[in-house]
């Protein structure tokens, strides 16, 4: 009889699985263990992208990444499904249904067995049960939601482009309210701006960005509240160069079918409305297995990153709350973190299976970076060099920028393929068109 294989099982393939999945195929193949991914989607797009596919500027169907074509080259094996609960008395995870567009049941409920299992499935966005904000805003936690803003968005635009050809005199405008002064909220709405004055080339030729009417809406006292003050500043004031009304100390009451409604009792008229506020753990994890979760359904882990009540399972990125003990504070809900998780899980595992101590994760903060679309870049990086903090802007921080981006393809598909889709990626840049109208 042949040995059975230990049987590694990652549920969640974003920035950090997906990498994991890659090094531990890449380290052990398939002779003595069996390395499965389990995923929702079936390709894989770098979330920080998202409000570039939302707004149209980047064709999703060039960047995103196939899994199946993935786990062939790298040694795991990937198995579309959503995960429903944890038997951790059999080591068995649950999948749920997969179910086809029509309601009906393509694949049963099923259970996949598990030597050691990661949790890596990344949070969803908090709307913090605000009224009416899950039934009338949407949210870009992937890419069938930044593909329908599109949709809506290049429809809306057409809608104003009609009237203005049918009566130059009219004042049309695409109203849009962004909630949450974050990195995703800033970002979409200086990227709405970039789309809009490309419009004009793709037979619209009666709109332009003039035509939009944007509203960002901050609960806290200014936007980019991770970045220093002033560039938080010089990053608003480029946004409202740009024409985006930007309100800060403003609380969200209430969401219609046609407006936000703020605590002063003002209401923003908007066609578009996106939640870009918060971050939770998806309703599922909830004390998923029995594990210890916290208020926001994330789950809580040691400093080794395995979960509190069992050394077999651990959970990275997003979905769990880690204590970083240089600041006391949990480790930001950023790509960085996920990246690091996922090499400080990988060296985990591999001590883990070998009979070696395990090493406690160590998260290094090397600066935040915020893209105004091709206006501007802002950001500060870790510099060791010069003892602490380093503002950039401009040029520098478009550059390092784009250069976070090569890492996740250097990360995800090893240094000699990623270096090649680099090299692609930037003949992409001259050649395909500047916005995606399908």
């Amino acid at each position: 009889m042949s040995e059975r294989k230990i049987q590694i099982v990652i549920v969640g393939g974003g920035a950090g699985g997906l990498e994991l999945a890659r090094r531990l195929g890449a380290k052990y193949g398939r002779r003595r263990h069996d390395i499965i991914l389990v995923e929702r989607n079936r390709t894989h797009i770098w979330k920080p992208l998202l409000h570039e596919v939302a707004a149209g500027s980047l064709d999703a169907n060039l960047d995103e990444v196939g899994y199946r074509s993935h786990c062939h080259r790298w040694g795991y094996r990937f198995f579309l499904g959503t995960l429903e609960s944890i038997d951790r008395e059999h080591g068995e995870i649950v999948v749920a249904p997969l179910l086809d567009e029509d309601g009906s049941e393509m694949i049963a409920r099923h259970a996949i067995r598990y030597d050691y299992l990661v949790i890596a499935v990344g949070a969803e966005t908090n709307d913090f049960g605000t009224p009416g904000a899950r039934a009338h805003c949407m949210v870009l936690d992937d890419r069938t939601q930044a593909d329908r803003f599109r949709n809506r968005l290049l429809n809306h635009c057409l809608r104003v482009s009609r009237a203005m050809s049918l009566d130059p005199a009219s004042d049309e405008h695409v109203r849009i309210a962004v909630v949450g002064g974050g990195a995703t909220g800033v970002e979409l709405t200086a990227e709405l701006f970039n789309s809009a004055a490309a419009l004009r080339y793709y037979g619209l030729e009666t709109f332009d960005e003039s035509r939009l009417q944007v509203t960002l809406i901050e609960a806290g006292p200014r936007i980019l509240p991770a970045l220093p003050e002033k560039l938080a500043a010089a990053a608003q004031a480029e946004l409202e160069a740009l024409g985006v009304r930007v309100l800060t100390g403003t609380r969200v009451t209430e969401v219609t079918a046609g407006a936000i409604v703020t605590g002063t009792g003002e209401r923003i008229e908007s066609e578009l409305r996106v939640w870009a506020a918060g971050v939770r753990g998806a309703a599922t994890l909830d004390h998923i297995g029995g594990l210890e979760t916290n208020a926001t359904n994330q789950l809580l882990v040691r400093p080794t990153l395995q979960t509190t009540l069992d050394d077999r399972i651990f959970a990275m990125g997003d979905c769990c709350s880690c204590l970083d003990p240089a600041t006391g504070r949990p480790v930001p809900p950023r790509a960085q973190a996920a990246h690091q998780m996922a090499s400080s899980v990988f060296g985990n595992l591999v001590r883990l299976m070998d009979g070696r101590g395990l090493v406690p994760f160590a998260y290094h903060d090397h600066g935040s970076l915020v893209s105004i679309s091709r206006f501007s870049t802002v950001g500060s990086l870790m510099g060791n060099l010069v003892g602490g903090r380093m503002a950039i802007e401009g040029r520098l921080a478009r550059f390092v920028y784009v250069s976070l981006y090569r890492m996740h393809l250097i990360a995800i598909h090893g240094r000699l393929r990623g270096i090649g889709l680099i090299v692609i990626g930037r003949v992409n840049t001259i050649i395909r068109p500047r916005l995606k109208l399908h």
